[in-house]
């Protein structure tokens, strides 16, 4: 998830420039307290939920989510980088259908020494409403990971130069890892980072979580 990032939080995260990766440092304990209630709650909501996939989806097997242990190497800092004039594209969903969103900007990630291109996408729904999204795929896609790719959730900020963090260990799965009925946003080729991502959820099928030691 790319969550607003306020001084508050300052003292969780060791602060660097804008667009570049933190030394790996142990994260904050209420960092960390405050991620394992998200992951557990979010396994409340599949169980009970009337709208959960698994609820919806009888023959979906419910289990409990999978994720990497959280870590500071893949928390990022970025400014968005606006594009002018966004181009509209067409982004296949897993049944083939096709959706019209725009590429707003994006977001440079330092890691390693090198700069990766993470995209921001705005899309269409009916009744004129719009919505971000953020789609990515990387190393372990395919194989730790959901092999159609992960997502993060974005909130945008009016101030040209505010300062998102981009938190890999909120990545999570599209509805269409856990159940067939679900049609779901495949990431482009652009939105493909070249490096592991070993933070966020899981793949969701058991003999595609073994973690590599």
């Amino acid at each position: 998830m790319i969550k607003k990032f306020f001084p508050a939080v300052m003292i969780v995260f060791i602060l660097f420039s804008c667009g570049k990766q933190a030394d790996v440092f142990k994260l904050d304990e209420l960092y960390v307290s405050k991620l394992e209630q998200e992951r557990e709650n979010k396994d409340w909501e599949f169980t009970y939920e009337a709208k959960s996939p698994f609820n919806l989806d009888t023959t979906a097997k419910q289990q409990p989510l999978k994720y990497f242990e959280p870590t500071s190497e893949f928390i990022f800092k970025s400014k968005l980088y606006k594009n002018e004039k966004p181009d509209t594209i067409i982004i296949f969903g897993t049944r083939g259908e096709e959706r019209k969103s725009s590429v707003e900007g994006f977001f440079i990630l330092n890691y390693k020494g090198n700069d990766y291109k993470l995209n921001l996408y705005k899309s269409f729904v009916s009744g004129g409403k719009t919505y971000y999204s953020i789609l990515f795929t990387d190393k372990t896609t395919g194989n730790e990971t959901y092999h159609v790719g992960r997502y993060l959730d974005f909130t945008p900020n009016p101030d040209p130069e505010f300062i998102y963090e981009i938190d890999f260990n909120r990545a999570y799965n599209p509805y269409c890892a856990y159940s067939d009925m679900y049609t779901c946003p495949i990431p482009t080729k652009n939105d493909y980072l070249d490096f592991e991502i070993r933070a966020g959820e899981k793949n969701f099928h058991s003999e595609l979580n073994t973690e590599k030691k």
